[in-house]
């Protein structure tokens, strides 16, 4: 009678610790850079995720379990990024949020997809993912091929000729530089200088002044807003009168701070930004009661990317890494604040998402 008693009380000791595993927290990592120059991107990002989180657990969670976050610091930098995914995959993450650089996330692609971790990368959008891709990752931003259509169609209709294309040799700035001068040569125009810079250098004199020897109508930068801010007011000051675009790593309010007066008139290719989303002010407001501060440029993107994920466990069934990315790869329109999400067989945002935009009296504006 004892062993059947033990047997008994093993049974139903098995059957509660099943039912705990249950009902445990799933846990998501969020991968953005918290220190470094992209550290204030990195952080609102963060709150994204966190945000969009704690409205989905206020609602009951999904499959009856609710969600808590790791972050990891990838600083925008590709060493510490695969630092920062073995941190996430030892922690055993159900699935991972973010990616900001995408020369820092692309190195991570491979660790996630060997531990077989669902990645929906919420910023980073070089085209590079499109080949590197192992499956497990999905973009919510649109590649930078996107991107390059949204610059060519404002070049042409800013009557620009003579282009001067700067970047600083990072996975994304690289990429987008390099898929501009192709398209713009393309088309038959004339790409007249294509300068490498190095990121954190202050003084940008010596190439303001080969820049003005060039004459361009427009100066495309494609890299962050720290280093941008400073370009743009060094060209100014330089004495160059010409126009200027920035990619969309530097559609962020500081670029506007760091350049001053000098930004004024100059054009921006964006992903979807709060304030001009349809939905965006109810979305500003809740963000910044919570928060203390204005949503930043990712903020949309990645408050979108954690809806999507809890969507995509919820249409899966089961807190199960495989059925996640199959349900993630069958997103089919999903609703978010930014716009509807489907995915490409390549798991990259089907349709483009950018807009230009413009600094007038000191702040973003859109262009019409």
């Amino acid at each position: 009678m004892k062993k059947i008693g033990l047997v008994f009380a093993a049974a139903a000791l098995a059957t509660c610790l099943a039912a705990g595993a249950a009902l445990a927290d799933i846990k998501v990592g969020i991968m953005v850079p918290t220190t470094g120059s992209e550290a204030t991107y990195g952080k609102d990002m963060e709150n994204a995720v966190k945000m969009a989180m704690d409205e989905i657990n206020a609602k009951g969670g999904v499959l009856g379990q609710k969600f808590i976050t790791t972050t990891a610091d990838d600083g925008c930098d590709p060493q510490m990024a695969t630092a920062a995914a073995s941190k996430l995959t030892s922690e055993d993450v159900t699935a991972v949020v973010g990616g900001y650089c995408s020369g820092a996330t692309l190195p991570t692609l491979k660790i996630y997809a060997d531990a077989g971790i669902p990645f929906v990368i919420t910023a980073a959008n070089s085209s590079k993912f499109s080949d590197m891709n192992p499956g497990n990752a999905f973009l919510v931003n649109a590649i930078g091929s996107f991107q390059v259509e949204t610059a060519v169609e404002l070049f042409k209709k800013q009557g620009v000729k003579k282009l001067a294309i700067v970047h600083q040799g990072d996975g994304y700035s690289e990429d987008l530089a390099s898929l501009t001068q192709k398209k713009w040569k393309e088309l038959g125009n004339e790409v007249v200088a294509y300068e490498l810079v190095n990121k954190g250098e202050q003084d940008q004199s010596a190439l303001v002044t080969r820049l003005k020897s060039k004459n361009p109508d427009m100066v495309f930068w494609t890299a962050y807003y720290a280093d941008g801010g400073l370009l743009i007011k060094q060209l100014r000051q330089g004495g160059y009168k010409g126009k200027i675009t920035v990619g969309d790593g530097s559609t962020d309010a500081k670029l506007i701070q760091i350049g001053g007066k000098a930004t004024e008139g100059v054009y921006a290719l964006a992903n979807p930004l709060p304030e001009f989303l349809t939905t965006g002010q109810k979305f500003i407001a809740d963000y910044k009661a919570k928060f203390k501060t204005d949503p930043g440029p990712y903020s949309a993107l990645t408050y979108d990317g954690m809806l999507l994920l809890a969507d995509a466990i919820k249409r899966a069934g089961a807190v199960d890494r495989k059925a996640i990315i199959a349900a993630l790869k069958k997103t089919d329109k999903f609703p978010g604040l930014s716009g509807p999400v489907t995915f490409t067989d390549k798991n990259l945002l089907a349709n483009s998402n950018f807009v230009v935009l413009q600094v007038k009296d000191g702040k973003w504006s859109l262009v019409k």
